[in-house]
């Protein structure tokens, strides 16, 4: 595990008492694999957050995926709550990148009190009916701030149904995030009247079974990792129109799309373009926002993690490089933007903007 300390101490900004314990935030995130360069981006946007505000805070960051899976695991995971659970001076907790292993987390961190912020979970069980169950003390102390799957969905199928799809198919990968994502946007396209084709979880066989379809339009629902890549380049979608939801949205899955493919590919992400980290992947925006978020909480409330969980859920109006958002009863965030974006010379680039539908 690599162990990252960032800021200086400057008493102005936080009590002495809090300065003197050297109150400490964790990211949680797959450092390994195909998100590598999407986490890394996270953890540089959260130490540029410190390094504008001075903090005291002591930033340590986990990798909760092995290189020999290439992606995040239950096991590693598990450890990194226990881990910031086990530390008294841990007053917030950054991630998780996956949806699924918020669901690991966020019951270890809920029985500790730390708040959670997840810079990348859009999973509607995290927080709307059903999530109850994560959060053994009745306090919610996982927050969002990135627009759950009910609206990402809706932003999808309005960017279909906009550029004229007909008959559209649906690819998921059966992991948490892939199957939510996968119930809502059948949903969605129902609401609208738009026909669904074909409906399939990822396998060698999904191409060819869309083209029998008649499909002219496919929108993949899962990550990279589970054979997005493999997928986007078959023949057998030569011609149609492809989507991706935000689990795509990494270099991992741009980079090996040849031309063809490239343009025909949508990927959806809760970022709109911001002329303030231009040059930065779209993932150093979240992260920029969870520890600037939790900075301004902690100066707040008084640096301690109880404050700071009485905090978030009184955010309203707060204006960000995200956007102007708050926080519902649930923890999710208000904002219901999707950005929308084209795939050229192996880079995401940004057309549009869609409010969900």
């Amino acid at each position: 595990m690599k162990r990252i300390i960032v800021g200086v101490l400057i008493a102005a900004a936080f009590p002495a008492s809090a300065a003197a314990q050297q109150p400490t935030v964790y990211s949680s995130l797959p450092l390994s694999g195909a998100s590598r360069v999407q986490t890394k981006a996270v953890n540089d946007g959260a130490r540029q957050a410190l390094r504008e505000a001075g903090s005291p805070v002591r930033f340590v960051t986990l990798n909760n995926s092995t290189k020999r899976t290439g992606a995040w695991t239950v096991g590693r995971t598990r450890a990194n709550a226990r881990r910031a659970a086990a530390d008294a001076s841990t007053v917030a907790y950054i991630g998780e990148f996956n949806s699924g292993g918020s669901q690991i987390s966020i019951p270890i961190l809920n029985r500790a009190g730390i708040p959670q912020v997840s810079p990348s979970n859009t999973f509607n069980g995290l927080t709307t009916a059903g999530s109850a169950k994560l959060y053994p003390t009745g306090v919610r102390t996982f927050f969002r701030i990135i627009p759950n799957d009910h609206v990402q969905a809706a932003a999808l199928v309005t960017v279909m149904r906009d550029r004229g799809c007909k008959a559209l198919a649906f690819v998921h990968d059966g992991e948490v995030y892939g199957k939510g994502m996968n119930t809502d946007v059948v949903a969605t396209a129902a609401r609208f009247g738009l026909p669904v084709v074909a409906n399939r979880k990822i396998s060698r066989g999904a191409p060819s079974a869309i083209r029998r379809a008649k499909a002219d339009c496919m929108a993949y629902t899962g990550v990279t990792a589970n054979g997005a890549v493999r997928l986007f380049r078959s023949s057998a979608l030569r011609g149609m129109q492809l989507y991706g939801s935000d689990g795509v949205a990494e270099t991992g899955f741009v980079r090996p799309l040849p031309r063809s493919v490239e343009r025909r590919t949508t990927v959806m992400v809760a970022t709109v373009f911001s002329d303030t980290f231009k040059n930065r992947d779209l993932y150093y925006q979240y992260g920029y926002e969870s520890m600037k978020l939790i900075l301004d909480g902690l100066a707040a409330s008084g640096s301690t993690r109880a404050g700071l969980l009485g905090w978030l859920p009184t955010v309203q109006g707060r204006q960000s490089v995200l956007g102007t958002y708050g926080f519902d009863a649930n923890g999710d965030t208000t904002l219901r933007t999707y950005g929308v974006y084209g795939v050229r010379g192996s880079s995401l680039v940004y057309q549009g903007a869609v409010t969900a539908g």
